[in-house]
Parts: structure tokens; C-alpha cells; sequence
């Protein structure tokens, strides 16, 4: 039990060491991996379901050369893609959203700083440490961040393009 508090204070102090801005940047970044995790179960577990369903129907059919089957063909890959797509762009825009926030931190550390110095008269650097982490925790944790979900983005996005691959593969034209 020990422990944990002992993690949980550490946590804490980083926290308000960032400021506020951290916490929306916290808040980003579990988003972000909830979704992303969610697209790798969905791809793994849940996707096989609605690949079966598309490749059943696909094979009920008696003939696959027509202008028809062509069209039944381009809307049941269609209707995988959208569903393999669903939370890609949201994951795309967080990451990208990632380095603003941390941006937005140091921004809000930098006039925690002036103000500061205003207050002082600029000459008191124990007094403008506090702004300065402030201004330089957010934006290396914006950095993370990101990095962590372009990793992320990238790994899923290639499991899209492999699933996408798989159906196409196996709705033959004949």
C-alpha cells in the first residue's frame, strides 16, 4: 500500500510541477490509447465476424462476372472499410493535437515566468524556476505524446491496410 502512495505522490508532484496543462495533455493521452487499443482488439477479435458475414454473402452468390457483382463486391469491401477506418482520423488528430498542448504549456510557463519577474524585478531565479518547469514539462510530455501515438498509428494502420488486403484477396472475381 505503501507503494502505491509512493507512486501516487510522485505523480502528483510532476502533475503540478507541468500545471494545468499537463492534466488536459493526461487526459489527451489516455484517449488517445483507449482508442487505439480498442482498434487493435476490434482487429484482432471482433473483425473476423464481419469478415465472415461479407465473405458468406460473397459466396452465396451464383455468379461473380457481372457489372452487378462487381458493384455487390465494391460495396461489401466498402462497408469493411469504413468499419476498419471508424476511429482512425480522431487517432490522427489527437496525435497531431499532442505537441499543441505541450506548446499551450509552455506558453502558460513562459507568462508564469514574466509574471514573475514583473512581481520581482527579474531578479530572483529561485522565483522563475517554478515557471520554467513549468514551461518545459508539458511540451517534453506533449513530445511523448505524440511520439507514443504515431508508434501507435502507425502499428494500426498497418493492421487496417493488412485486414483491407485479406478481404479483397478473398472476394475473387472469377
Amino acid at each position: 500500500m505503501i507503494f502505491i502512495q509512493d507512486i501516487w505522490e510522485g505523480v502528483r508532484d510532476f502533475m503540478e510541477l507541468g500545471g494545468v496543462v499537463l492534466w488536459f495533455i493526461f487526459v489527451l493521452l489516455s484517449v488517445m490509447w483507449t482508442l487505439i487499443f480498442e482498434r487493435i482488439w476490434y482487429y484482432k477479435m471482433g473483425l473476423q465476424k464481419e469478415l465472415d458475414a461479407s465473405l458468406s454473402i460473397w459466396n452465396k452468390r451464383p455468379e461473380r462476372k457481372s457489372k452487378r457483382a462487381h458493384q455487390v463486391r465494391d460495396k461489401l469491401l466498402s462497408q469493411i472499410s469504413i468499419r476498419i477506418n471508424q476511429y482512425l482520423p480522431l487517432i490522427k488528430t489527437l496525435v497531431a493535437l499532442s505537441p499543441l498542448f505541450g506548446l499551450l504549456g509552455t506558453v502558460t510557463g513562459m507568462i508564469s515566468v514574466f509574471e514573475t519577474m514583473a512581481i520581482t524585478g527579474g531578479g530572483d531565479a529561485k522565483a522563475m524556476s517554478s515557471g520554467v518547469s513549468m514551461a518545459t514539462i508539458p511540451t517534453m510530455a506533449g513530445m511523448v505524446t505524440a511520439l507514443s501515438g504515431v508508434f501507435g498509428f502507425t502499428y494500426i494502420q498497418g493492421l487496417a491496410k493488412k485486414k483491407k488486403r485479406l478481404l479483397e484477396n478473398r472476394l475473387t472475381l472469377e
